[in-house]
Order: structure tokens, then sequence, then C-alpha cells
């Protein structure tokens, strides 16, 4: 008996930030790992019954193309997790993929810029959008969706603007090593993939930063009184998320050979749906970078199989987005557990 009032101060003394803190290392956890089984679950169930219904699904060459397809908008869902578990959004990558792979060329084959010169000055760029949204979400306070729907715009339009709506190339003929080499028989967009896959985890999961993330997004205000730089966590998370897809557009321009504007239509559905699909929760809070590579392969091979079975691609576009409703729907009852 003598216990319970030292239990109930300490847990009168603990902070909404370290209380979140704490969700982030255990029930969060454990939840996510039931979410990640059910959708392991879901996700071979699926190859299963597209290698059964499509013969030509389960060949080597055809999984290596998932996975080099899947490669590029995985390495943005990890920022973008990171940027959904701060309970904010980012709808300007697909169109900063475009815009830096036209970028890029633009310095390197438009004006001589040494290669190695004009990556590192492209990435940089993906990297100041970042940090303008940031500046702008943090400092005036409006709403990043509204922020990055005006970049999902001026960056497209951007890049046809550089490059007068055609493609320029092509690269010298080492850069293509980047987005269609191999290392063994793996093709090094998916290596690079699981790489940061694996840094993020370990970033997300086991630093104070990550733990930060999840405080943030679970309630921001008593993180800022618990003594946590709200401000420099959410321009972050930003930052990170536009210098991935800086990143994903120079690979993605390295496996074209050339920098093209009209490419990654609709990136940042698929990445939101790769990231909503594994387990994270759109009210922020929660975060799952396993779930989200999973979602990711879900969504690479659902679209892949629906393809070899010869759906259209108007049916396409109706199951996509019927599987994306249904993994919101199914989230919302765990908006705030």
């Amino acid at each position: 008996m003598s216990l319970q009032p030292v239990k109930s101060t300490e847990a009168a003394c603990e902070t909404p930030a370290a209380r979140a803190r704490s969700l982030a290392k255990s029930g969060i956890l454990s939840r996510g790992l039931g979410q990640q089984g059910g959708l392991l679950i879901a996700l071979i169930v699926l190859a299963v019954l597209l290698s059964i219904i499509a013969p030509r699904f389960l060949t080597f060459n055809n999984i290596l193309n998932v996975l080099r397809q899947v490669s590029m908008t995985a390495i943005i869902a990890v920022g973008m997790t990171m940027v959904i578990t701060a309970a904010e959004i980012d709808l300007s990558v697909g169109s900063l993929v475009s815009f830096t792979g036209v970028f890029l060329a633009w310095l390197n084959i438009d004006h001589g810029i040494p290669l190695p010169l004009a990556f590192i000055t492209a990435i940089l760029a993906g990297t100041l959008v970042g940090a303008f949204i940031g500046f702008i979400r943090t400092n005036l306070n409006i709403p990043a969706f509204i922020i990055t729907l005006g970049l999902y715009t001026a960056l497209r339009s951007g890049a046809y603007v550089i490059c007068d709506g055609f493609p320029i190339a092509p690269f010298e003929a080492s850069y293509n090593w980047l987005g269609g080499g191999f290392i063994g028989p793996i093709p090094v967009p998916v290596v690079i993939m699981f790489v940061i896959y694996a840094l993020g985890y370990i970033a997300f999961n086991h630093t104070s930063w990550g733990r930060s993330i999840h405080a943030v997004g679970g309630n921001e205000e008593a993180s800022r009184l618990s003594g946590i730089n709200t401000k420099a966590i959410k321009m972050s998370v930003f930052m990170l998320t536009s210098t991935l897809a800086a990143f994903a557009g120079t690979i993605l321009a390295s496996r074209l050979d050339s920098g093209t504007p009209t490419v990654a239509v609709g990136w940042e559905l698929e990445v939101i749906a790769a990231v909503i699909i594994g387990g994270t929760s759109l009210y922020g809070g929660r975060g799952n970078l396993i779930g989200t590579l999973l979602g990711a392969l879900f969504v690479a091979l659902l679209g892949n199989g629906m393809i070899l079975i010869g759906i259209s691609p108007y049916m396409q576009g109706v199951v996509s987005g019927s599987v994306i409703l249904l993994a919101v729907i199914v989230s919302a009852p765990r908006r705030r557990r």
C-alpha cells in the first residue's frame, strides 16, 4: 500500500513530452511490431496471389525491376515518415525530384560544371528547399500543406523553365552507374535504399533526436515546455525529406541518362501511401520505418502485378486509391492511442 503514493507521484512528475518519448520506445514500438507482422503477411499473400495469376511475376529479373523502381520512392519515404510523425506533411517531393534531375543536367551538360560539383549543388538546392519549408512553417505558422502545395507547382514549373520542356541529355557514361549499375547482382539504388533505411532506423529509434520527433508529433506544446526545440526538430525533418528527394532525383536522372521535367508525377502520393500503409499515424506521434519499407514494397508489388495482369491504368488508379483509403480508415481508430 505504501508504494502506491510513490508510484503516482512519479507518474505525476513525468512531463507529457517524457511520456511521449516513453511511448515511442515502448507502447508504440510494440504496436508497430504487430502492424509490421500483419503487413508482412499481407505482402506475402499478395506475392503468392500474383505469382499464381501472373507467372512472370516471380522471375528474378522482375523482382529486381520492382526493387529498383521502388528504391527511389522508398528513399524519400524515410524522410516522409519523420515529417508525418512530427504531425506535418510535404507534398512537394515529386516535383523536387523532377527539378533536381533537370537542375543537375542543366549545370553539368548545358554549363559544363564538373559532375561532382553539379551533383553536390543539386543536392544542396534540395536541402535549401526543405529549409525554406521549415522556416516558413515554424516562423509564420503557415500550414505545411499550403506551403508544399505551392512548391509542388513552382518546382515542377521551374524544371520546365530551365529545360524549355525538353530533356537535357546525355550525362557522361560513368554517371549511369548510380541509377543503372549493380553491386554484385543487386542494383545500386537498392543497396543505397537499404543503407539509408538502416541509418534512418538508428536515428529515428535510438537517438534523442528521433524520440523528440515522436514527442513533437504527439504534443508539440508539451514538448516545447519540456525543453525540446520544436522549431529545430520540424526544420530538420523537412530538410531531411527534401535532401532525400533531391538525392532520389539524381538517381533517377542517372537511370534515365537525362534531366527530364515530366518524371515523378504522383510520387508524393506513392510516398505518403507507403508511410500510412506502414503504420505511421497521419495525426503525428507514431512512426514506423520498417513498416514504411514494407508499405513501399506493398504498393510497388501491387502496381507491378496489375501491369502484368493487364489491368487498365484507369482501374489501377481505382485499386491503388482504394488501398490508401482503406489504410487511412483502419488507422483512424488508433489516432491518439
